[in-house]
């Protein structure tokens, strides 16, 4: 089977599309991912992985502080997704304009989401392009809101409907990640976390 086929076959694992926010210092930094999974299915240990690459500016945030916050994003939010996914921290504020506040853990909780998720990372796999990070859910909320509403955007969902204009970004972006990615997906490293340590 071709590259591409398999690729397109492997596109239906891919989860919801989520804002990850972190902060660092005194910065805070927002990204979006459709990486993110339920990581356990114990009730009283709620938890979920996500991978973030290397090239982002949140992993390095990730890494260092061991904190996220993992916000479900509802169908109507495209314009965060396009304002927290189409440029870098590196180079903008990407949550000014975003009404959040710092959650429990020290990292940007976004006023509206469908859900959010605070996070502590408890151990982390290496990939070679990106981090895989394992977090204890440590606090769960709706944003403002006092309940769920509206529906979870999806992956499929956002590129069936993203303006037109988007597109080439998109498609940019996707090509020079997958690039990346590419140039360093064999050259894992074996890592052990910092909480893990004895």
């Amino acid at each position: 089977m071709h590259a591409d086929q398999v690729y397109q076959l492997l596109r239906h694992l891919t989860s919801p599309v989520v804002a990850i926010t972190s902060e660092r210092a005194g910065k805070r930094n927002g990204m979006i991912s459709d990486s993110a999974v339920r990581a356990s299915i114990v009730p009283t240990i709620p938890r979920l992985s996500v991978y973030v690459h290397k090239f982002n500016l949140s992993h390095d945030m990730i890494f260092e502080t061991g904190r996220l916050v993992l916000h479900l994003l509802r169908e109507d939010q495209l314009d965060l997704v396009h304002q927290l996914g189409f440029v870098s921290g590196r180079t903008h504020d990407k949550l000014a304009g975003v009404p959040h506040r710092l959650g429990r853990l020290g990292a940007p909780v976004l006023d509206e989401c469908f859900a959010h998720f605070e996070c502590r990372v408890v151990n982390v796999m290496d990939t070679g392009s990106s981090t895989c990070f394992l977090g204890d859910v440590i606090e769960v909320g709706y944003g403002k809101a006092s309940a769920p509403r509206g529906s979870v955007m999806t992956a499929a969902y956002f590129r069936a409907n993203m303006p037109a204009d988007w597109r080439k970004d998109y498609e940019d972006h996707l090509a020079a990640a997958q690039r990346f990615a590419e140039e360093r997906s064999r050259a894992i490293r074996a890592v052990v976390w910092k909480a893990l340590k004895s």
